[in-house]
């Protein structure tokens, strides 16, 4: 199987593995205070260090969770909790973890508008922040996006909230290992992470907050995470996290990545009538979406898998059903072209072959698929 789904799990990385094997040899309570218990700990310590040095921050304003869902779900849910007369501002292009945590908050919401690019417009953001009353704006914004690969401008985004007297969250989970993520840079109050979507094992997370962020513990019990998150620690996968992070991606290898990716659809460039999605502005390194009319999004993932290579439909599948993209709705696609795209995702082990094998199958499927799309070429 040559694996193109990086986005959503990354092959585990090899210096994770071990840090996984090694932590797994100890078989102790990070709480306990005997012996082996404070080396379990220092563990702990040390993965909270290693992600810290990667984000510019401190450790202890780390809290290590079962994955990105978790710490999006604490920040959103642990801020509003405090937050003085809250109001959400958000997107479309938001993850479905996020969606869900905002719909069940019972909070206002408002929707900011997106870019044809797939990216947030700035000037509808500050029109609508002139417009709060007496609420307090509490922005939810991901970095960059799981689906297209958009980049988003949460710098930007994040001072006109903070000027007008608000508060930012952002979802950092497709982001962290594949770009420069600094907290302080970034200007946010909130960030979540997640462990398998960088090379770390899966089921573990973190949320990184800003010293005096309200934030509200979500979850109850020993006091463990400076009682912002009990629970006994996954020290296993705490340890593979850490040693994920620090294994990130320098500036060379994302260049080699987007090199991977840009000569994927280069392959695909001349087949009349294909879209690809965010192309336009700033990406993840490794991330392709796009489409062909009438060649449906799940056919072409199923036709892939057939021939040996592992990519994702754009349209997100529950319970067998099938619902068009949000995100490339909110892009202007229209629904029959967002119905058939596919994205195709690379990462830290891909290899030119990848892209190349990858090119051959697809176009192979599509022949099949719709060759009037290829007679037209000729």
């Amino acid at each position: 199987m040559i694996y193109c789904d990086y986005n959503a799990t990354a092959p585990l990385r090899p210096e994770a593995r071990d840090a996984v094997s090694i932590a797994l040899e100890l078989g102790a309570n990070p709480s306990s205070v005997h012996s082996v218990g404070r080396k379990a700990r220092s563990v702990v310590e040390k993965a909270r260090t290693q992600i810290a040095s990667v984000i510019g921050a401190r450790g202890e304003d780390i809290v290590f969770t079962s994955g990105g869902t978790e710490a999006n779900a604490l920040a959103i849910n642990g801020a509003l909790a405090l937050i003085e007369n809250p109001i959400i501002l958000t997107t479309d292009l938001e993850h479905p973890a996020v969606k869900a945590n905002i719909e069940a908050s019972g909070v206002p919401v408002r929707r900011i508008a997106v870019e044809g690019n797939g990216s947030l417009s700035l000037s509808d953001l500050s029109d609508q922040l002139n417009d709060m009353g007496d609420h307090t704006p509490f922005l939810i914004l991901m970095l960059a996006n799981n689906e297209t690969g958009v980049i988003q401008p949460v710098a930007d985004a994040a001072r006109v909230v903070r000027d007008a007297g608000g508060f930012t969250h952002c979802d950092a989970v497709q982001a962290l290992g594949k770009l420069n993520v600094n907290a302080a840079l970034l200007g946010v109050d909130y960030m979540a992470f997640s462990s398998h979507k960088l090379g770390g094992p899966q089921g573990a997370g973190a949320l990184w907050f800003r010293v005096g962020a309200p934030l509200k513990p979500q979850q109850l019990g020993g006091g463990q995470e400076r009682s912002l998150r009990s629970g006994t620690e996954n020290v296993p996968g705490i340890a593979g996290f850490g040693a994920a992070v620090s294994a990130c991606m320098s500036a060379e290898d994302a260049k080699r990545v987007s090199a991977i990716r840009d000569k994927f659809e280069s392959l695909l460039s001349d087949v009349p009538g294909i879209r690809f999605f965010g192309r336009e502005a700033d990406r993840l390194p490794g991330t392709s979406n796009f489409a062909l009319e009438g060649f449906k999004g799940e056919t072409q993932v199923m036709a892939m898998d057939l021939a040996g290579i592992a990519v994702s439909s754009g349209s997100a599948c529950s319970s067998g059903k099938v619902k068009t993209s949000d995100v490339l709705t909110a892009m202007g696609v229209e629904e029959t072209l967002a119905n058939s795209a596919i994205r195709v995702s690379f990462g830290w082990a891909s290899e030119l072959k990848d892209a190349e094998a990858a090119a051959e199958a697809w176009l192979k499927a599509a022949r099949r698929a719709v060759p009037e799309a290829f007679m037209e070429k000729a």
